[in-house]
């Protein structure tokens, strides 16, 4: 059983034909140039090649009080589904946690919008928001009260006390804003009581923390944090309900493979994975996401606790080194940024990352778009531009192949649509100015 696919209802989806642009559609092949996109309703009725003069004027007009087209020419641009980032946290921000402390819980909610609206222009049209965020963001995008990626929900990251989630110092303060739910599982009947919980608040995803972390207090990544055997018990779970899947924080060796072996869908930052845990994932079919735009950054150690800066040091190297491993081994990698951990509205920057580290272009966007549909349940919908799917695409003015550094940079993508709907075109393309009769 599948997740409900959330589409934004309130703005409306043009009917266009976006005609010359070479197509990179998501499925990995080669691109198509001189392509053509008609777009109908929010979803996409045709793809392809452009077809010869004359011919697409059987795919106009057919329905009842339908009209012809807008045809927008894309010649010399670059059209790729829009993006999805299977790890981001709105509602987050580890520098200067001092400052995040001192905020409102209003403030707070208008910096997730923010981070929400700048993820989407920078080419992020889907999102899975694993931890802090409550369905309050979620419910309001598709409403179309605010703009932002459609979002998966975590809610709440689990881990036991002392544990990854557990923000609190030795002396009992804490070092970052509460859940929305509380995450503290320790017992058998926490984790059946959290889960549905959880379920009720509105989850389409559970994450748990296998291991310690980063930039929580009191363990590290090689701490075990939700034993396997709780693991397996979240997973029978949420069997009885929607089948959320669970994604596992696990960035210890030990951690990842008790993750794998209860049977998590993905294996969230997986940083120091040994040759065992990667002949587990690929045996498993299990899914790596491995944040590479947090694992690679090293943080101005003015702004960070000194336990989170000396951490982030070690692991960064380590990262470097074993998600390259895991890459060429052929593990089906699916990208997210972890942004709130690293900033937000920057996330293109997971695909350069992931292309540093041994991947090359189109297996980059493969992972940030089919791959992470995938994982995310979605491929019915998103992820790859073919006939049926909604349409969710980007628009650049350079070739991602050659460059995939300048995807980095969220001026260079030029225009986004959700849903069919336009919500970003910084260069006017657009426009009337790009507009030519359909026969033209």
């Amino acid at each position: 059983m599948s997740i409900a696919y959330l589409p934004a209802t309130n703005r409306e989806s043009e009917h266009i034909i976006l005609r010359g642009a070479t197509l990179i559609d998501g499925n990995g092949g080669d691109p198509i140039t001189d392509s053509e996109i008609e777009v109908r309703d929010g979803r996409i009725v045709y793809v392809g090649s452009r077809p010869d003069e004359g011919t697409t004027s059987a795919r106009e007009g057919n329905d009842a009080g339908d009209t012809s087209p807008r045809v927008i020419q894309l010649q010399g641009k670059t059209i790729m589904p829009g993006f999805i980032d299977s790890h981001v946290h709105f509602g987050l921000t580890v520098e200067n946690p001092a400052a995040n402390l001192a905020r409102f819980a209003s403030e707070r909610i208008v910096r997730s919008v923010v981070n929400a609206r700048n993820t989407l222009m920078a080419g992020v049209t889907t999102a899975r928001d694993l931890g802090g965020t409550d369905r309050g963001i979620r419910d309001s995008i598709e409403q179309g009260l605010i703009l932002g990626p459609r979002i998966h929900l975590a809610i709440s990251p689990l881990s036991p006390t002392g544990g990854h989630t557990d923000f609190t110092m030795p002396n009992g303060m804490p070092t970052m804003p509460p859940m929305p739910v509380d995450p503290i599982i320790d017992t058998d009947d926490d984790v059946r009581r959290t889960i549905r919980t959880l379920v009720r608040s509105g989850a389409d995803v559970i994450k748990v923390c296998t291991t310690g972390g980063v930039s929580s207090p009191t363990d590290t990544p090689d701490d075990i944090g939700v034993p396997e055997e709780h693991v397996r018990l979240i997973v029978e779970e949420t069997a009885k309900r929607a089948g959320q899947p669970v994604a596992a924080h696990a960035q210890g060796p030990e951690g990842i493979k008790a993750a794998i072996r209860g049977g998590v869908r993905s294996v969230e930052h997986g940083y120091g994975i040994d040759d065992e845990g990667i002949e587990l994932m690929l045996e498993h079919g299990t899914f790596r996401v491995p944040t590479l735009s947090s694992a690679l950054r090293i943080p101005d150690p003015k702004n960070v606790p000194g336990y989170l800066y000396e951490k982030k040091v070690k692991w960064s190297a380590i990262a470097r080194e074993r998600v390259a491993v895991a890459m060429a081994a052929g593990v089906k990698v699916a990208l997210g940024t972890d942004a709130g951990v690293c900033p937000h509205g920057l996330n293109l920057r997971e695909e350069m990352h992931a292309v540093e580290l041994s991947l090359t272009p189109m297996q980059a966007i493969v992972a940030g778009t089919k791959n992470a549909a995938e994982l995310l349940r979605l491929s019915a919908d998103v992820g790859t531009l073919e006939e049926g799917k909604l349409a969710d695409l980007v628009v650049v003015d350079f070739d991602p192949l050659a460059d995939i550094t300048a995807l980095a940079e969220p001026d260079n993508v030029k225009a986004v649509v959700q849903g069919g709907s336009l919500v970003k075109d910084s260069a006017g393309w657009f426009g009337s100015a790009a507009v030519t009769s359909a026969l033209g």
